[in-house]
C-alpha cells in the first residue's frame, strides 16, 4: 500500500512574491488541486470559487457543513461585478475599505456555484490586502475561495507547519510565506436587507461603517 502524495511546500516571499511562484500556485489551482496560502492574519485554503467541483473537494477537506456559505477573494471591484450585483452603496464602501478586512454580501450571479452560496443566493466578497493573495487573484484572472487553513470547528494556523499538521496529505501545494500575525478576522457586512445588517463584527468597525448610528444593524450570530 503506498502512501497519500503529501503536499509541495514553495518558500515564497510574503511582501513582495514572485510571479514565477504565483504561477505555480495558479496551475495547481487550474488542474483542480488546493492551494495554502498566507493572508493578512491567517493561512487560508484556496481553490477556483467558480469551479463547483474543487469548492465541494474544499468542503469535504476542511469537514465544513454544506449549509455554510463560502466568502470569496476578489482582486478589484470589476472583477466583484462579474460575480455579484454591486449596488451604489456596495461600490462606495469597496472605495473607502477595499483592499481591507470588509467583507460585503450582496446578490450572487448565476454563474456562481450554488455550492459556494450554500443556497442563499448570496455572496460575500473581499479584497485582501496580503501580496500573496491577491496577487493570485489577479494571476489566476477569478475569484477563490479562502476559508481558513483548518478542519471544521479547530483554531486557524499561522504557519506552513500548521497547515500540514492538520492536512499532511490533504493540500495539493503549500505557499509558504513565514508567520502570519493573527488577529481579528474581516467584518461582514449584508447589503442584501434594508438596513444592512453586520453579520460578524471584525477589525473594522461598525462605528466606522455607521458614524451616526442607527442605519446598521448587528446580529449575534452569522452562519458565515
Amino acid at each position: 500500500m503506498t502512501d497519500a502524495p503529501r503536499a509541495r511546500v514553495i518558500a515564497i516571499d510574503a511582501v513582495a512574491p514572485t510571479r514565477v511562484t504565483l504561477r505555480a500556485a495558479v496551475d495547481t489551482l487550474r488542474a483542480g488541486g488546493v492551494v495554502a496560502l498566507p493572508t493578512e492574519t491567517f493561512y487560508g485554503l484556496a481553490v477556483p470559487a467558480l469551479d463547483a467541483g474543487s469548492v465541494r473537494r474544499l468542503f469535504e477537506l476542511k469537514g465544513r457543513p454544506d449549509s455554510k456559505p463560502l466568502l470569496i477573494l476578489v482582486d478589484s471591484v470589476a472583477m466583484a461585478e462579474t460575480v455579484a450585483c454591486v449596488t451604489a452603496a456596495a461600490r462606495d464602501l469597496m472605495m473607502r475599505y477595499w483592499p481591507g478586512a470588509l467583507t460585503l454580501v450582496l446578490p450572487a450571479r448565476a454563474r456562481v456555484p450554488s455550492v459556494v452560496t450554500a443556497g442563499t443566493g448570496t455572496l460575500g466578497l473581499r479584497l485582501s490586502p496580503h501580496p500573496i493573495a491577491r496577487g493570485l487573484v489577479e494571476l489566476l484572472g477569478e475569484p477563490v475561495t479562502a476559508p481558513s487553513a483548518n478542519p471544521s470547528g479547530l483554531a486557524p494556523p499561522t504557519t506552513a507547519a500548521g497547515v500540514l499538521a492538520y492536512f499532511p496529505d490533504g493540500v495539493d501545494l503549500v505557499l509558504d510565506g513565514g508567520a502570519t500575525p493573527g488577529g481579528e478576522p474581516s467584518t461582514v457586512l449584508d447589503l442584501t436587507v434594508d438596513p444592512p445588517r453586520v453579520l460578524r463584527q471584525g477589525a473594522v468597525a461598525v462605528r466606522d461603517l455607521d458614524p451616526r448610528g442607527g442605519s446598521i444593524k448587528t446580529s449575534r450570530a452569522s452562519s458565515r
